[in-house]
């Protein structure tokens, strides 16, 4: 009997050294290995990197720009009926009313040839900058909630609304191109044609560098969003959208005025492209040429140098 008794209590005593050992090895200590960082290693979050690196951190991230700036693009006009259609009926219709109004009702089509091509790139053009303009100045204050839950540079902002604004524009300069050749009026087509997309290009990088201008000082300011429409209108009429600059020959100050406008030089390079046959001045290139540089240059520089303060907005 003894000898039976005995087998129970070895058998657990088994039991409780194997699981000893078993919390031995769970819990026993392990080995640890101490690396010491240098503070030049540490980095402050949200901090501002220099220019080089701001600038490898934005191409990084040029295809999710892409394809944020195409979804927002497809959604942005998925509930209405006529869809991406509004694209095009919208500057067709803004151009119909300027042109029942100034056109026929002030006779600001007079001394203007082929006033319905003139009246059609200055409306589809402007468009776009407007686009950017009033975009940029929103963009820091509706990607706020992206500002802080991420630690990206918030230049992708601005620059997305460019992105978005140049999808849209393929359309609308299809639509642009079909209705001149589908006016009444015949334009002037001649190897100056070739240089419109070179016009394009100067005012991509105009209106890049004026986003990014207008969401630095509307992140400061954010009054400037409400009065943006009212300045773009503004400046829309100081454009000669709608008439010709010949009209103020009597007062020459407001004619230099207009022309040192860059989006004036745009609007008049393309005309002369598309509908007159004519190469523009070697003045229109330097002025545009300058105010498209400088205006990217002047824009970054002033963004960046705000970047942390983006974070507390």
């Amino acid at each position: 009997m003894k000898a039976q008794a005995s087998a129970p209590s070895d058998a657990s005593a088994t039991t409780r050294a194997e699981a000893s050992d078993l919390y031995a090895e769970v819990f026993r200590k392990q080995a640890t290995s101490v690396e010491i960082v240098s503070a030049g290693r540490l980095s402050l979050v949200g901090a501002r990197p220099a220019i080089p690196v701001y600038l490898k951190q934005l191409w990084r991230r040029r295809y999710f720009l892409w394809a944020e700036a195409r979804a927002k693009v497809t959604s942005g006009t998925r509930e209405t009926l006529l869809g991406q259609a509004w694209l095009v009926v919208n500057p067709v219709l803004n151009g119909l009313a300027y042109y029942l109004i100034f056109g026929l009702v002030l006779g600001a089509r007079d001394g203007i040839p082929n006033f319905l091509g003139y009246l059609i790139i200055g409306v589809f053009l402007f468009q776009f900058t407007t686009q950017c303009a009033t975009g940029g100045a929103k963009s820091i204050s509706s990607g706020r909630n992206l500002i802080r839950a991420f630690t990206f540079p918030r230049a992708s902002l601005p620059i997305s609304v460019v992105l978005r604004g140049l999808l849209n524009l393929a359309p609308t300069l299809a639509a642009m191109f079909a209705l001149l050749l589908a006016l009444p009026e015949d334009e002037n087509w001649t190897l100056a044609a070739l240089l419109f997309p070179a016009v394009i290009v100067l005012q991509v990088v105009f209106s890049t560098g004026l986003a990014l201008l207008l969401a630095r000082i509307a992140s400061a300011l954010p009054d400037l969003n409400q009065l943006i429409g009212v300045l773009m209108r503004f400046w829309l009429y100081g454009s000669a959208v709608f008439f010709s600059i010949e009209k103020f020959t009597a007062y020459p100050w407001i004619v230099g005025i207009m022309e040192a406008n860059p989006m004036y030089m745009v609007l008049d390079a393309a005309r002369d492209t598309l509908l007159y046959g004519v190469y523009p001045a070697l003045s229109t290139w330097l002025g545009l040429g300058a105010w498209s540089i400088g205006m990217l240059v002047v824009g970054f520089a002033v963004f960046w140098r705000a970047e942390e303060t983006y974070g507390r907005v």
